[in-house]
């Protein structure tokens, strides 16, 4: 029960370590996973990703009340097996822009610094203008195969709206509309675990743990030690633990482990190994509101369950069941002073309400507006020795006016000539709001997670910032944090594609550290 390195975590960032790490055949990893194996027909096929929605592949958490949401607590699913969300997620491989990294300022972290790391990553499949995407990483990088109708309309529909039509989505820049390039092979989820995972499993030096919830990082001292897990078994380290859990799991460990606020600590009864104040605090979220309306024809997503649909998935690797359901994108500055795209449009051939949960009950499409950079910051905290999560969504007036402006986009999107012959009226619960009062009352009532929590371990050069650019995390030894919480603000993108550059460029780093 003891190895170089104790892993914990096999998410996105947790499978690159696992990989990149032990084919060093000198070197032992052991990767701690608190659910269990990756094999339910719902992971494979891309469409049934919702159906693992609160059942035992998903966290199931929920946020504290959101004071200027209603008061409402919101679901935040987040995977809880092997690929972690990269299991649950809607596969989008979305890097966010050149601007995203720059604004860091960290050392090493520029964007032309973590460029190589999204690139070793990639396995395009299809179109490669420019030379955007690499050619010979472990995750296929896919077109859709089976997208449909109504996406090439929302597209023609950009163009009507005077969008750049843009030749690759994961460029420098992302201000335009694309088709959503997916973690896909031939109709099937390709995952962080299927990519990197399932290939290092055949060394004998990787031992992969699952089913075993980690309690706690184990110190001597102020040096990380090992991991203790569920019916009380530790795993020693005799080089590293790195805390790959998300920016739920990875600060929550560090504060049961007794690394955070003391003040915090103290009241929870947990005894003080560092004093490091910042732990789970700078929590940020792409938060989400949207447009629905009625399809004017039986094209769309609802009937996609089909015995029919699902056979022409199994034999054929197509057809409706292939979709990712967000299958189009545009990037979008609601003012000329936003420096990158603050808003994101997602177009969905289907009414996605209430994260899917919700059957519809009939034919619709969905624009989601999503906020990319928002102002407010919530935390990752204890309640008791549970975990609170409170995003303090909407806590700056800022973010408000932002969805506000992007609802009236998505509006205009189905308003358009190329939408005519499929948008019908507003589709429950959207109820068509049209002034700024309106509207903003719509965002509060009813925006959701889009499943993108980051920035609850900040990196930074500061003797503030959780960890160092290196990852090592500041006043211990022998610890680090390998996932999104690492983020000090988050991408114009989605946090898959920035989880697996990390693992990445960490295990480089990690190789590189003397024994």
């Amino acid at each position: 029960m003891e190895y170089d390195y104790v892993i914990v975590g096999a998410g996105s960032a947790g499978c690159v370590l696992a990989n990149r790490l032990s084919a060093d055949p000198e070197v032992s990893v052991a990767l701690v996973e608190a659910g269990g194996q990756d094999d339910k027909l719902e992971i494979r096929m891309p469409a049934g990703f919702a159906k693992l929605f609160k059942t035992d592949y998903d966290w199931n958490f929920t946020t504290a009340k959101q004071g200027e949401m209603a008061g409402r607590e919101l679901y935040w699913p987040r995977g809880r097996v092997v690929g972690g969300s990269s299991s649950l997620n809607a596969q989008m491989w979305v890097r966010g822009c050149q601007q995203d990294y720059d604004q860091w300022e960290i050392p090493g972290w520029s964007y032309e610094d973590v460029l190589p790391y999204f690139t070793k990553a990639e396995r395009r499949i299809g179109s490669n203008h420019g030379g955007v995407y690499g050619s010979a990483g472990p995750l296929f990088i896919s077109e859709l195969r089976s997208p449909n109708v109504t996406t090439a309309a929302f597209l023609k529909a950009c163009e009507e709206l005077g969008f750049e039509r843009l030749a690759e989505l994961n460029g420098r820049s992302n201000e335009g509309y694309s088709p959503t390039p997916v973690t896909q092979d031939r109709g099937r989820r390709w995952s962080a675990a299927d990519g990197y995972l399932r290939p290092a499993l055949k060394r004998p030096n990787l031992t992969l743990i699952t089913e075993a919830n980690v309690d706690r990082v184990v110190f001597d001292g102020t040096r990380a030690t090992g991991v203790e897990h569920s019916g009380g078994a530790v795993l020693r380290a005799r080089r590293e633990v790195i805390l790959s859990a998300g920016a739920i799991g990875s600060p929550y460990l560090l504060l049961r482990s007794g690394v955070g606020a003391a003040d915090e600590l103290r009241d929870a009864g947990v005894p003080i190994v560092h004093d490091l104040p910042e732990v789970g605090k700078n929590l940020q979220d792409h938060l989400s509101s949207g447009v629905f309306v009625t399809c004017k024809q039986p094209v769309t997503l609802t009937k996609a369950e089909s015995i029919g649909n699902l056979l022409r998935y199994i034999v054929l690797r197509s057809g409706m069941l292939t979709t990712n359901v967000g299958e189009a994108v545009a990037f979008l500055r609601t003012s000329p002073e936003e420096p990158a795209p603050d808003i994101e449009l997602i177009f969905a051939p289907g009414p996605f309400i209430d994260h899917g949960l919700t059957p519809p009950t009939g034919h619709g499409l969905t624009v989601g507006v999503v906020l990319l950079q928002p102002e407010s910051r919530g935390r990752i905290g204890l309640n008791g020795r549970e975990v609170l999560i409170d995003p303090r969504y909407l806590a700056k007036e800022g973010d408000v006016k932002r969805l506000v402006a992007g609802l009236k986009v998505a509006k205009q999107v189905f308003a358009t000539a190329a939408m005519k012959p499929w948008a019908g009226g507003p589709m429950a619960p959207y109820d068509a709001p049209e002034s700024d009062e309106e509207l903003e009352l719509w965002v509060r009532d009813q925006s959701k997670t889009l499943y993108h929590p980051a920035g609850s371990c900040r990196m930074g050069t500061d003797a503030d910032s959780v960890v160092d650019p290196s990852l090592r995390v500041r006043g211990v030894e022998g610890l680090r944090v390998v996932d999104v919480s690492i983020m000090p603000t988050l991408n114009r993108g989605h946090t898959h594609a920035p989880a697996v550059m990390i693992g990445e460029k960490a295990a480089e780093l990690i190789a590189k550290t003397p024994s």
